[in-house]
Parts: C-alpha cells; structure tokens; sequence
C-alpha cells in the first residue's frame, strides 16, 4: 500500500495482501455514536474493533452538555415523576414540525417510538437521571436537576401542532459535566465486554470494497504504518461531521462560511462522509448547520426585542437560541448588515454577570428618538416598532410574532442596545447537520437509496434526527447518535456473510 491513500478512493479487496486485523464489525469513532455501536454490536455477539483517531475516547459528545432528548410512549420515569404525559403522536407532530420538509419521517418515527426502551437502555448502562425539573429559562442545567424544555417546545408555531412537553433529560451531575460524565460511562461499559478491542491514536483512511461493492473492511494508520482491516459484517462510520473542514463547509454550507466559530473535536473533518462517498453512498442536508446566539442567560433578556438594520423585529425571543441566531444569521445575509437585541435596564439585569453571548453594548438612550440614532437607524424605524410592540404587550398580546404572554411587557426608558451582529463579539458558534443518507437501521444509501452493503453510520456522520438550527433543541445530537449508533452496531452485527 504505497500509493497516496485517499478516503475518497476505495481499496480492492482483491489488493489487499495481508489483513492485519480481522473482526466481524469495525467502528470508526469512539464518541457516543460509536460506543453504542460498539455497545450494541457486541451484545448481539459480534466481535468489535475500535478504531479512534484520538488518544482517548470521548469525541464531540465529550465537549457537550449530554442533554439527552427523549420522551413520548407516555413519558419517561423522569418526565412522569415531575408530572407530564407525553404521548408518542405528540413528540413526533412536534419534530415534523420543528424540521418541515427537512425532516426524515422514518427516522423521526423510529426514534420517538423507542424513545422510552431508550431512555431505559441508557439507564441500564448506569447514566443517572434525578426524578427532578429546571423550572427556570436555560441553555443548560447546571444543577443536578434533569428535566427541562431545551427547545421550541413552548413558542410559536410549534404549539399549533403540539402541547409542549420539555424533553430535555440532564444527567445527574452539577455544572457543565454532562457530556464527560456519558462518556466515562459509555467507556467503562466498552471495557466490560470482552469482545471489544479499542485502538486508539488510529486514523481511518478508507474502506475497502469486494468485487461487487460491498464493503469488507478499511485501511487505517496505525503505529505510523497502514494496515489493512477485514471486516466480516460491516463497518460503521461514527466518524462526526464536518465543520473542522472549512473546504467542505465553504462547498456544502456556505451560509455558514463567516468567520463562524467551529465547535466540535478535531476529528470533525468529514473523513467519514468523504468515506462514505468513496463508495458510492449519498448525502443529505449537508447545507445545514447548527447556530446559535446564546442570549439567555439572564432570562430576562428574553423580554427584550431583536431587531435588524431597518429598525424591524423578525423573530418571537421566547424561542430557542439556535432558532434566534439561525434567523439572525439568514437576516445579516440576506437583509440586513446589522442585529440589535433592544432591552431596558430590568431586561439588561444580570447580563454581566451570567452570559454566553459576548455582545458588546452598542447604544443606550432615554428615548426610542435617542437610542435610535445612537444605532444609525432611519429616523422613526425603531420609535414604530418599540410603539406597536409595547401597545400591544401592555394587552398581553403580540400579533405580529406571537411571543408567549409569560415574555410580554412594555419595555421603558431608559434602553440598552446589544450589537448581535456576526464579527462585532457576539458568539456565533456552529456545527454541521449534514452527512451520509441512511435508514433508521443505520444502513447507509447511495444517492438512489439503495443499500451500500456492509457500510453502516451514525451521529453527525449522516443527517439523523436535527436538521436544521430553526427547529433544533438540545439533546438532539447526542439522543440521535447513542440511539441511532445503537441501531447501527445492532443492524452490523446481525449481517449475514
């Protein structure tokens, strides 16, 4: 193997000349999509190989909060115990809607069908959850309490189609230490079994295919050497995405190519994508991306209004701050050069003290007149908008943008201005919502949706569940990689060869 190997460029079966290991399923990943896959391949029978670029497992799900989303077949232990019914019908109207002509029915179907024997599995595994509920307005918990709304569940249009339940399921931990603390379960649990393998400091350089296309094992690096993998059942790219790649983002998600900040694991290259491709598979949703403008905490924020350059509101601000800066971000793209977030000195509270949003404050004023032309706004723009809008919010109502009654009251002098406008300090973060198209069994598809043999994906490798910021919630990506990661290491062990 001394040619230039090249994920996109697939190796022969028929070249290989020596297999250096040999197993029935190889995972490519060991974040959570890649643990379950493990997990789950192995408990079916399998023998399973690792194979991790890093020194040690954890990928994106690590980095996250490991709110986990699940819910419906009438609730979890958890959503039950803090009192809420949540039936299957509802969480599924509720993520066809969040994701319109976006969304992958099937997969939607099968997730929020197994929600709850998910939420079990997990529970099964020793990831805690405490029967107990965040009441408060937050990006995440940082107390041990699990359960909280983590999306759009309570804000327009969403209630049209269903009764907002918070889904949101926090592992029993204090601060922002969901993510490590799954991992260090998950890991624990892959070194019980015997018949899992773990290599790490190994990098996935592409597959390798038979004769008749079918996917038999992958070329890796490892211990400064490429080394040839058979792999008997399948392989299974849990690979993450791609928005380390600023080639393939500037390709696939140009909205997205504006000096954004990238969060993920270094890994997030699109290797396992560009794997995929190799071998004929195809893509979905790679346009897509998650983003955000973290505006709460303090909750209080969220009685303020955003604006763009023309002095107009464009958005209700009770919905979730992936929602906001997703309609932020395609205004600053396509209307206008400048966000404001409006507030008075109430809203501004605790700003200083508690908040991820990193806006600067760019205007203040005694008047709508004052603020307005602090900001360089044309003369009266804002004066209407902040009029009807407190008009109408003195009635509890907003006619325009149908913000809930809870965020509604007049905001009075004197005001504050935040410059929510991308490349002026506020936090744009993002990470990418496309990857290979596969079933719900994980099963990767060609561009005509047929089955690629032997190549199974999961987590941001393909486009699971999330597809789009405007309807995300959090816990949809690490809910979609260990559930659908589970039902890829299932369906790879299961092959017959």
């Amino acid at each position: 193997m001394t040619d230039k190997t090249s994920p996109t460029q697939p190796k022969r079966a028929k070249d290989i000349n020596e297999w250096a290991i040999e197993t029935d399923v190889a995972v490519i990943g060991f974040g959570g999509a890649g643990a379950c896959a493990a997990l789950e391949a192995a408990d079916a029978g399998a023998d399973v190989q690792i194979f991790e670029l890093a020194s040690a497992s954890g990928g994106s799900t690590a980095l996250s909060s490991a709110e986990i989303y699940m819910g419906g077949n009438g609730g979890t232990r958890v959503q039950k115990a803090c009192g809420y019914d949540d039936s299957t019908e509802n969480m599924i109207n509720f993520l066809k809607t969040a994701f319109g002509s976006n969304a992958d029915e099937d997969k939607i179907t099968s997730y929020a069908e197994n929600s709850l024997a998910h939420f079990n599995w997990l529970v099964g595994m020793g990831v805690p959850f405490k029967d107990s509920e965040l009441k408060e307005r937050a990006i995440m918990a940082l107390t041990d309490d699990c359960l909280l709304f983590t999306g759009n569940e309570k804000a327009y249009p969403f209630t049209e189609a269903a009764y907002p339940v918070p889904r949101g399921h926090n592992l029993e931990v204090e601060g922002d230490n969901g993510g490590p603390l799954l991992m260090k379960i998950l890991t624990e649990q892959v070194g019980k079994r015997d018949n899992i393998a773990v290599n790490y400091e190994t990098r996935a350089l592409t597959l390798v295919i038979d004769d008749s296309g079918s996917v038999v094992g992958l070329v890796v690096r490892m211990n400064q050497q490429e080394i040839a993998v058979k792999a008997r059942k399948g392989v299974v790219l849990c690979a993450g995405g791609f928005c380390m790649n600023e080639d393939m983002v500037r390709k696939y998600a140009p909205l997205f190519d504006k000096g954004m900040e990238p969060i993920g694991n270094p890994g997030d290259t699109g290797t396992g994508i560009l794997m995929g491709q190799g071998v004929g598979a195809g893509t979905v949703n790679m346009q897509e991306c998650f983003t955000t403008v973290p505006f709460y905490p303090p909750s209080s924020l969220t009685y303020g209004i955003f604006i763009n350059d023309k002095g107009q509101r464009f958005i209700n601000e009770d919905c979730y701050h992936g929602r906001v800066g997703y309609n932020a971000l395609v205004q600053q793209q396509q209307h206008s050069k400048r966000v404001f977030l409006i507030t008075d000195v109430d809203g501004y509270g605790d700003y200083e003290k508690m908040s991820y949003l990193g806006a600067q404050v760019v205007g203040t004023g005694d008047s709508a007149e004052e603020l307005e032309k602090e900001l360089g706004l044309v003369e009266g723009t804002l004066c209407h908008t902040l009029d009807t809008y407190n008009t109408h919010a003195e009635k509890g109502e907003d006619p325009l943008f149908h913000k809930h009654e809870a965020w509604l009251r007049p905001l009075k002098a004197p005001y504050v201005a935040l410059d929510c406008t991308l490349g002026h300090g506020a936090f744009y973060p993002f990470f990418t919502l496309g990857g290979l198209d596969s079933l719900p069994t994980g099963e990767v598809l060609t561009p005509e949706r047929n089955v690629v043999p032997g190549l199974y994906a999961a987590g941001r490798t393909t486009a699971g569940i999330p597809r789009t910021a405007a309807g995300y919630a959090s816990g949809m990506s690490v809910g979609d990689a260990t559930f659908f990661g589970r039902m890829a290491g299932k369906s790879a062990a299961g092959r017959s060869n």
